[in-house]
């Protein structure tokens, strides 16, 4: 007849805090991947001459 002890929220962490949840991982992922992607294409703008996809560099 021992009274249930009391749960508090501080005991039990939440687990969106502990571990980000999957949804988020990706959104950073994406957002890293996006950063790149314009970095990379400033720096081919910068280049002058760049080659498209389908052309040969060569006249």
């Amino acid at each position: 007849m021992n009274p249930k002890p009391e749960v508090t929220q501080a005991a039990q962490p939440a687990r969106a805090t502990a571990k980000p949840s999957r949804e988020d991982r990706l959104k950073a992922a994406l957002k890293a991947n996006m950063a790149k992607r314009k970095a990379q294409a400033r720096a081919k703008g910068e280049q002058g001459g760049a080659v498209r996809d389908g052309e040969l560099g060569t006249e």
